[in-house]
């Protein structure tokens, strides 16, 4: 017998919305720290991305997921123009103040998820993400909705942590990134990802990994964890077994290292 949905369970719609309202919740108060964030403004991936964008000239970028900007103000001075997309007016607000500062003309922002874009098909020559998919609801939509509004022939970046392949080492990292930032989903593997932009119609033409390491108090710093699951994080590192240990090359004062990898993509 199929069985009423509990009257104590939301309906899809509202459980959408209570996650972006998360996510929403959880960057918009850290929007400056963002914007002034070490780790996001600088980096060898943000270095591809910028030189991948300046291939196509004149061309029409899309930031997906740009929290506090750092690949927008990148892109400008190689293309015609980059639209800076994110979920949280206040990380939008804090971006364009930064624009302005930085003398970008040519950036502009607009608000909404990444799973419902706003624009017409066709509409980008290079669409970009960077460190955002990991917060995505459906993450397979989202890639689906770059496609879309990606010409043919046009150029896709995205560029984020990725879980090792190892289950048991998958499984700490899930565990500590939500336990910093409630509004994590989840960290795909490399070839997840690889799975996940094939099916959405991209050609997967570069997989660059790299290493990624994390201050400890930078990282729940920017997120203001409370000191509660901070404290659940480092006790997490403190019960690893001792090749999670090496994989995760964890510090004395709980700074580490993760997988990080850069794909880049061709509309089919």
């Amino acid at each position: 017998m199929t069985q009423s949905p509990s009257a104590s369970t939301p309906p899809p719609a509202t459980r959408n919305a209570s996650h972006e309202a998360l996510v929403v919740q959880q960057f918009g108060a850290q929007a400056s720290a963002y914007v002034a964030s070490a780790v996001h403004a600088a980096g060898d991936d943000l270095g591809q991305m910028v030189a991948i964008a300046g291939r196509t000239p004149g061309a029409k970028a899309l930031d997906l997921g740009c929290g506090g900007g750092h690949v927008s103000y990148g892109v400008a001075p190689v293309v015609a123009s980059v639209v800076a997309y994110d979920l949280s007016a206040e990380m939008l607000a804090a971006v364009a103040a930064e624009a302005m500062k930085r003398g970008i003309a040519n950036l502009t922002t607009r608000q909404g998820a990444a799973e419902a874009l706003p624009f017409a098909d066709g509409s980008f020559d290079v669409v970009l993400s960077r460190y955002s998919a990991h917060h995505w609801q459906d993450v397979r939509k989202g890639v689906r909705e770059a496609r879309r509004v990606l010409r043919a022939g046009g150029t896709a970046v995205i560029s984020d942590i990725i879980a090792p392949e190892s289950p048991v080492c998958d499984t700490f990292l899930q565990t500590f990134e939500m336990l910093r930032d409630p509004s994590h989903v989840r960290d795909y593997s490399s070839a997840e990802w690889v799975a996940i932009a094939t099916e959405a119609g991209f050609a997967v033409t570069g997989v660059t990994r790299r290493r990624l390491p994390l201050d400890f108090s930078a990282w729940v710093g920017r997120m203001r964890t409370p000191e509660v699951q901070v404290a659940a994080i480092r006790a997490l590192q403190a019960a690893m077994s001792e090749p999670v240990r090496r994989h995760f090359e964890i510090a004395a004062d709980g700074s580490f290292a993760i997988d990080q990898a850069v794909f880049e993509l061709v509309a089919l």
